[in-house]
């Protein structure tokens, strides 16, 4: 039988730091969740890109934004802005950056257990592995 958790982020789990930026997780069952702390001048390509090492975020989000406002451009050259209130579902293949001059906090239900870690390269190239073998 499953049992009822509660937990609090001012108890994370695990606390993943990156250039202007840290991520902190709490699993709960089998659900990771993770508040995002992105500072002004972040961006994904230049601050997480050389821990993932792909050419843009593979991680799929879906997260509700605290505060700040951040811009996010898919590989296909689709952008959208997103602000404190906001509710994103965000596909693998995307940059993303802060905008202004406040820290954008998130909450993402989906995407952070191997966020900003080599485990995202390594499931990156699988699931890339993965879809050719399936088309080809």
């Amino acid at each position: 039988m499953a049992k009822i958790e509660s937990r609090n982020f001012q108890k994370p789990d695990e606390v993943r730091t990156f250039t202007k930026g840290q991520v902190e997780l709490i699993k709960l069952g089998d659900a990771t969740i993770g508040r995002a702390t992105f500072e002004p001048g972040w961006r994904w390509s230049t601050c997480v890109k050389p821990l993932a090492n792909t050419n843009s975020c593979e991680a799929a989000h879906l997260g509700y934004q605290i505060s700040g406002t951040m811009r996010v451009r898919m590989d296909d050259g689709t952008e959208v802005e997103c602000k404190a209130g906001d509710v994103a579902l965000v596909p693998a293949g995307h940059d993303a950056w802060v905008v202004g001059h406040e820290p954008v906090v998130i909450v993402d239900f989906q995407g952070m257990p191997n966020y900003a870690t080599e485990a995202a390269t390594q499931a990156a190239r699988a699931s890339a592995t993965r879809l050719a073998k399936a088309s080809g």
